[in-house]
């Protein structure tokens, strides 16, 4: 199998809570909610990087999709990891993810690991990792 991941999907509570923090908070490129004339269809996408997109889709929209049953959800299920250029850059982005409205869960320090990184939370409690890991840095 080749992977090709185009799209990451994460779910929300509130669509337009999250909107607003990816959007105004983040200031994510978005052409906002589309798909609201369909049951189960709104759905707002934000570029990320040339080729990939987030999507954030109700988790009641996702169960009726799927077929899976809804469950409570739990933050630790899964990290999204933002490599930034800098220990600089993380710093500035921990700021701009908690003057949007995250809930900062381990301030940026350094790791173990030889980097730099630290963890918020969106409204909804997923947990992004800011990171400095210059091993890898994609190329711009």
């Amino acid at each position: 199998m080749k992977a090709r991941i185009t799209v990451i999907t994460i779910g929300v509570d509130d669509l337009q809570r999250a909107l607003r923090f990816y959007r105004d908070g983040l200031g994510l490129k978005t052409e906002g909610i589309i798909g609201e004339e369909i049951e189960h269809g709104a759905v707002a996408f934000f570029d990320l990087q040339p080729g990939l997109k987030l999507a954030i889709w109700p988790r009641k929209s996702i169960s009726h999709d799927s077929g899976v049953p809804l469950e409570a959800s739990s933050a630790t299920e899964f990290t999204l990891g933002h490599n930034l250029s800098s220990k600089e850059e993380v710093d500035a982005a921990m700021r701009q993810a908690e003057a949007a409205g995250a809930a900062i869960v381990k301030p940026a320090q350094e790791t173990s690991w030889g980097g730099y990184a630290g963890y918020f939370q969106d409204p909804d409690r997923h947990l992004w990792e800011a990171l400095w890991n210059p091993q890898l840095l994609p190329e711009d």
